[in-house]
């Protein structure tokens, strides 16, 4: 049996987030309720209507270019596309075929061969005997961006395409949701126990990351067997079917001739140097933080644990709120990091049992204001809230926005640290405790906790903890 070495290049296609569609005015929502509702006789392919090119759009696609380090095109022009299938209402798609808006650049260690732009199809449903079109998609702004065939494994493509999906986001250029269709991935899969790859086969529409892997799994099992029992890979285009999990035939793979491609007479050729802000300092100029970059910042620089900084970098808007609280003490440390575990820990777990949010969506700063939180992490700093304290506080303040100084002195939750009044406490224990005391000085120093309780009861959990424990100390010695 031979050894096979697996080769994928991935072809992932974005809906891009601007007002209108690629080449009319027809607004640019396909999830409204209503079914082609938003179409024009441009984006319905009537004759005699001419396209017009959505200028955002490319500025989006340059963008992406910008951050991964792609060349950006001086010269670039749209193509038709031609292939007839329900979904397309022209009989052909504008895309790009020979000059694309971008080529090279590299995400995750993942060469990319080019990015450009054309239009999405429409929606199709099927019902039994017949099938639904919903036009409201169709002529969406459609970025596609096709790898080098470098990645060898399901794992890999998926980091890849999570990353790229994170870095969309970042941009404003889409929201990438798979699970609405806004991000597609498309892997090309071979294996060959040679230097040269073997025959290519695609599997399309992959959905979600978990489809991803498990296809291109799936693949490189099917075809090692193949190829261990001396039959042949045929070049063909394969669909998934999510609960079996397995791989299925569609068509025999087209090549770029079957399309026919050629520039679309009915929009201009494009100087983009001639543009003023698609000029590529422009957009560097104009781009957020990238992902990357932000890791570094929060593990290297500022110094939080890996898995608290990946919510950050993943949850934008989480992310948002640590930067924006932690603003108010930028060279403390201790409160930057305070600030992180109860974010993640404490704040996070109270967004998991409200069951009129979630994390994805809850909008943290109109929860809890960015300046109270920060006042609460000094509050912690300084003592004057305990750990249980905190959290009962954190809660309240998620219920209805306060200020924690305020909740704390209302519910009498300042912790008490004036060691004169935590002694008369603990001497007023030691006294009803007799017996306690004398187990406590023939070596059960462990009785020390039975004591701090009794304590933290008398006083409603308020006493400084480490204050309280060095006062029994010095009682009983």
């Amino acid at each position: 049996m031979s050894s096979y070495k697996p080769t994928i290049g991935l072809e992932i296609h974005a809906e891009l987030k601007t007002k209108s569609k690629m080449f009319c005015s027809c607004t640019n929502d396909h999830e409204v309720s209503s079914p082609n509702m938003y179409v024009c006789p441009i984006c319905m392919g009537h004759p005699g209507t001419l396209p017009v090119v959505n200028k955002t759009a490319i500025k989006k696609v340059l963008a992406v270019g910008v951050a991964l380090g792609g060349k950006i095109a001086d010269f670039t022009e749209f193509d038709r596309k031609n292939y007839f299938y329900p979904d397309i209402p022209k009989g052909y798609q504008i895309s790009q075929y020979k000059y694309p808006l971008v080529t090279g650049g590299n995400l995750a260690g993942v060469g990319i061969t080019r990015i450009h732009l054309e239009e999405d199809t429409a929606r199709s449903s099927h019902e039994g005997e017949f099938s639904l079109i919903d036009f409201n998609r169709a002529g969406v702004p459609l970025m596609e961006l096709v790898t080098e065939p470098v990645i060898h494994s399901g794992v890999q493509a998926v980091q890849f395409s999570r990353e790229l999906q994170l870095l969309l986001q970042y941009l404003g250029a889409g929201d990438a949701n798979m699970e609405k269709g806004e991000m597609r991935v498309e892997a090309n899969i071979s294996i060959s126990d040679t230097t040269t790859f073997g025959t290519k086969v695609e599997v399309k529409n992959l959905n979600s990351f978990r489809a991803v892997e498990k296809a291109i799994a799936f693949e490189i099992a099917r075809h090692t067997e193949l190829l261990n029992k001396g039959e042949r890979i045929v070049q063909e285009t394969r669909g998934w079917d999510e609960k079996k999990e397995v791989t299925f035939l569609q068509r025999i793979k087209e090549d770029s001739h079957d399309y026919r491609y050629f520039p679309e007479p009915d929009l201009p050729k494009l100087i983009l140097s001639e543009i003023s802000d698609l000029k590529p300092d422009v957009i560097r100029g104009e781009l957020p933080e990238f992902p990357w970059d932000k890791r570094i910042r929060l593990v290297e620089k500022i110094g939080l644990k890996p898995e608290d900084a990946e919510v950050f970098v993943r949850q934008i808007n989480w992310g948002t709120y640590f930067d924006n609280v932690v603003r108010a003490f930028p060279e403390d440390t201790q409160k930057i990091l305070t600030t992180a575990n109860y974010i993640t820990s404490d704040l996070a777990g109270i967004v998991k049992n409200d069951a009129t949010t979630s994390v994805d969506t809850v909008n943290l700063s109109s929860k809890i204001a960015e300046e109270n939180f920060a006042k609460l992490i000094t509050m912690v700093r300084d003592g004057s809230l305990s750990s249980r304290a905190t959290k009962d506080i954190l809660k309240m303040m998620y219920d209805n926005d306060s200020d924690p100084e305020i909740l704390a002195q209302e519910h009498g939750l300042i912790q008490k640290s004036d060691e004169g009044h935590l002694t008369q406490i603990a001497q007023a224990i030691l006294d009803a405790n007799p017996s306690v005391v004398n187990e406590y000085k023939s070596g059960k120093v462990a009785l020390i906790q039975f004591f701090l309780g009794q304590a933290m009861k008398e006083t409603k959990g308020s006493a400084n903890p480490e204050i309280l424990k060095s006062v029994f100390i010095k009682l009983l010695s």
